[in-house]
């Protein structure tokens, strides 16, 4: 055994929790196996990357402070290239965004730009936590990068029923009801109301609206998180956000630019308009809150990283509907290719089921065995299809007989390979299940 400094049990628990070890492991599981299928990764499609346009959203972005905002030759570089304004410089064009898109009106002052939707996150969760009786709610099955931030602030995360609306509010109230017979406080409650990360389930308008009088009802701030909104695959018309909805500052709003722009800038967002009272007497937004944690953690978002998102913004008029317009008929063809590939070779009456979502990245697969690491180990190894067990997504270690599939990263052809070889592991895990003892 090599000598060691330290040990694990003398760090902070969060460094050996299952949530943080799933993230990882998630994210390099495809480096060990190039050579199979990923139906795994909710990456960005980049049939459509262009190295070229980072000149030219530069560019936009370094017009844009000239012309439009009268910044001097010098102040234009300093903006840029020295260290940046703690809650961003591209605040002003996420606010037009929030109005051009989501007919949402934003104060750019409750803006806080941050590495990432992940820093975003991050950030809400360390705030909230104020003290051991503090607790946060999430719907079930839950984004793993949430309940990994959560550890990392030690604020304790309850599950709440999901189900094909969504979110159960009857289970929502009656969570909040034995937290605080217990002594807890709770926080917030975390949604993904489109198209969420691992169900592909979304909320309808009117589960939106009750959900939001729940919060006002319970006193209980909601976190929106929307990487996948813009990304419906059938019908012109999405659905509003919570936040759009939003007349009592319930929602804390958190937006990124990985899947509708380029997730190499690591850009993302927070919108956190809740009036906060100071000790000395003052009154301002949350966001103001946030950006003192986020000057402790990471100084300010990388200034080239914004104007890149700032020039993108620009070049579509702050429109990020119209500039994915083939990123979204690559995402819903993809789905329907999937969903339509499954119902070939599993047909609808078998034991293996799996549900249709209306947008996003995601189907969930459900199959009358056990899906654990060892079998996704399995899967690439010998049959060369790598998925995510969606045993990842819940807190309490219960086997999951379920995967996870992901049409975002791969192409129709793509698709028919990996799920032939899934057709295949399948039906050696069915004979296997219903083989005598």
């Amino acid at each position: 055994m090599e000598p060691v400094d330290l040990t694990v049990d003398s760090l902070h628990a969060a460094v050996d929790d299952p949530a943080l070890n799933s993230m990882n492991f998630l994210n390099e599981v495809a480096q060990h196996y190039p050579d199979a299928v990923s139906l795994a990764a909710g990456r960005p499609y980049e049939e459509f990357f262009d190295s070229a346009v980072l000149h030219r959203y530069l560019d936009t972005f370094r017009r844009h402070l000239a012309d439009d905002l009268g910044l001097s030759p010098d102040q234009v570089d300093r903006t840029l290239l020295q260290y940046g304004r703690t809650k961003g410089i591209v605040h002003h064009l996420i606010a037009r965004n929030l109005a051009v898109d989501e007919q949402l009106a934003v104060d750019p002052e409750t803006i806080v730009v941050t590495v990432g939707c992940q820093e975003a996150m991050f950030l809400v969760l360390r705030a909230l936590r104020a003290g051991p009786q503090d607790v946060l709610f999430a719907v079930a099955p839950t984004y793993v990068g949430l309940t990994g931030a959560a550890r990392l602030v030690d604020l304790p995360v309850r599950p709440v029923a999901g189900g094909p609306a969504g979110i159960d509010l009857t289970d929502l109230r009656e969570q909040l009801r034995r937290a605080r017979a217990e002594g807890l406080r709770p926080r917030a409650c975390y949604v993904m109301p489109d198209f969420a990360n691992p169900s592909g389930v979304s909320m309808d308008p009117a589960q939106r609206r009750r959900l939001l009088d729940l919060a006002v009802d319970e006193d209980l701030l909601l976190i929106e998180d929307n990487p996948y909104g813009l990304f419906p695959a059938t019908g012109t018309e999405r659905r509003p956000t919570l936040k759009a909805l939003d007349t009592h500052r319930r929602v804390v709003y958190l937006g990124s630019f990985a899947k509708t722009v380029l997730p190499g800038a690591r850009v993302g967002y927070v919108v956190a308009d809740q009036r906060v009272a100071g000790s000395d007497g003052t009154v301002g937004p949350l966001a103001d809150q946030l950006a003192k944690i986020k000057s402790m953690v990471t100084v300010n978002t990388s200034p080239i990283a914004q104007a890149v998102i700032g020039g993108a913004l620009l070049a579509h008029d702050c429109s990020l509907v119209a500039a994915n317009v083939r990123e979204r008929a690559a995402y819903a063809r993809n789905l329907r290719h999937l969903i339509d590939g499954l119902a070939r070779r599993f047909g609808p009456d078998g034991p293996v089921r799996w549900n249709v979502p209306a947008g996003g990245f995601f189907v969930v697969v459900t199959v009358p065995f056990n899906v654990d690491d060892a079998l996704l180990h399995r899967s690439a190894r010998e049959y060369g299809v790598l998925w995510t067990p969606m045993a990842h997504f819940y807190d309490d270690g219960t086997p999951v007989n379920a995967l996870r599939l992901s049409v975002s990263a791969v192409t129709p052809a793509q698709i028919d390979v990996g799920l032939d070889r899934l057709a295949a592991l399948v039906a050696d895990g069915l004979a296997v299940s219903t083989a005598p003892a």
